[in-house]
């Protein structure tokens, strides 16, 4: 007979009494020779000498217990593992919490007995210090630089981006409902005991198999969706860089990402704006060939000529516009401006001249001269605050505002401006579409 100690003494971490099904406590009787899958057995069942299957009656046995010192004395095994315990639940150092779990010790022998035993103690420092040796070899010896994390996507309610994201959490970048969300069904029924047939427990273990193949397809799609999501801005500036045709390919396609890597999708998209740079080429050698032009020296010359010959149709353009409203001496002025700007190479401010249907003529641009925040704007937006009749300092705050919108949802709606920039409708529509026309912001 030999004497043995347990890990713990905890009863739900064993397995039942094979004779009456109890939970074993201590002390508890083990059949030393059967096997693989050991007999445990109460003192109860084991007097009345219980028999089972090949289990005998007079078969060697194990007294299991932890009542036997283990570092020192007046410490059993059992004592020693309710104090790491007490110390991981109650925290190091907080000695009075950590006897009052332990009943049996007060908090100066706790905090004497740990000390001694497992911080102070040559053999575990020599431990711990040679795992402490092992880890500093596969890391660096210099800092962890900090990076911060982008701020996730918290669209407002009702707009494109929350309708696009219902069900997605973007702070814990987890889903309300997960894919496969009744994968874990099929296992709450499965147990492994040591009386199962070899096909029993092989089918057990495929059905696990076939539940870590499910994990790993919901881990997948949702990695997926994160990056789609988090990456929603940066995509909107790598599409703004390919043509308007081949924006619209890149939007369709872009569900079909996740079939092949990313190489090969970005390869595809390449390959399609390359072609649709190809196709345009062969449409300008073409107008060349039809024009007769045989050499690039003339295709110059005839681009120069085109380009003069599209300005004079935009001064005939604007003198029958300015001929309509002949009466109007504003608009005469208006005229004489531009075609001075055209005359001077100077790109002339684009307004138009137009007539409510109550017959009043709009009103005429905004003198700009002497204006605080007019030397922060660049030419077109000039223009757009003469039209709009915007002071510079409104304009810039306004466009301030959504920026930093537009960013944090990953697009903005016309009727998000609207609500947020508390002007003309009109006004804000007109800010809307030069900021999207620009490149500034993107629509939702």
């Amino acid at each position: 007979m030999e004497r043995l100690g347990s890990l713990t003494n905890d009863p739900f971490g064993k397995p039942p009494c094979r004779g009456c099904s109890s939970y074993l406590t201590e002390p508890y009787i083990k059949c030393a020779e059967c096997g693989p899958s050991s007999v445990l057995l109460c003192l109860q069942c084991f007097t009345r000498g219980f028999e089972y299957k090949k289990h005998q009656s007079d078969h060697k046995y194990e007294i299991m217990t932890s009542d036997f010192p283990v570092l020192e004395p007046g410490w059993t095994a059992q004592e020693e593992m309710a104090l790491l315990e007490a110390v991981m639940d109650c925290g190091f150092g907080n000695w009075h919490d950590v006897a009052y779990q332990m009943r049996t010790k007060t908090k100066e022998e706790c905090e004497s007995h740990y000390m001694k035993n497992f911080i102070n103690n040559p053999l575990f420092s020599s431990t711990l210090l040679g795992l402490r040796k092992t880890k500093d070899s596969h890391f660096a010896d210099g800092a962890i630089p900090f990076r911060s994390s982008d701020d996730p996507p918290r669209p407002t309610f009702d707009s494109m981006l929350s309708r696009d994201m219902a069900g997605y959490m973007p702070a814990r970048a987890d889903f309300m409902e997960e894919f496969d969300n009744y994968a874990e069904w099929d296992l709450k029924d499965i147990d492994f005991v040591d009386d199962d047939s070899d096909i029993l427990r092989a089918l057990k273990l495929a059905v696990v198999d076939i539940y870590h193949s499910r994990l790993k397809e919901r881990q997948r799609r949702k990695k997926w969706v994160n990056c789609i999501i988090c990456d929603r801005r940066k995509l909107s500036v790598l599409e703004r860089c390919y043509p308007k045709e081949v924006q619209e390919l890149y939007d369709i396609m872009r569900r079909f990402a996740r079939v092949v890597g990313p190489v090969e999708h970005d390869k595809f998209i390449e390959s399609h704006a390359l072609e649709f740079e190809l196709r345009r080429e062969i449409r300008r050698l073409q107008e060349y060939r039809k024009a007769g032009i045989k050499s690039f020296c003339s295709a110059k010359v005839y681009e120069r000529v085109k380009r003069m010959r599209e300005d004079e149709r935009r001064k005939r353009t604007m003198l029958c516009d300015v001929l309509q409203y002949i009466q109007d001496g504003k608009a005469c002025q208006q005229w004489l401006s531009k075609q001075a700007a055209i005359d001077a190479g100077v790109t002339p401010a684009v307004t138009t001249i137009t007539v409510s249907a109550t017959g009043r003529r709009s009103a005429p641009p905004l003198n700009l001269t002497g204006l605080p925040g007019t030397e922060k704007l660049n030419e077109r937006e000039k223009e757009l605050c003469q039209v709009v009749r915007l002071v510079p300092g409104a304009y810039l705050e306004y466009k301030q505002a959504l920026l930093s919108e537009c960013k944090r949802q990953g697009g903005l709606r016309l009727a998000q401006a609207r609500a947020l920039i508390k002007i003309d409708v009109n006004k804000t529509r007109k800010i809307y579409d030069f900021l999207i026309k620009e490149g500034s912001i993107t629509k939702a």
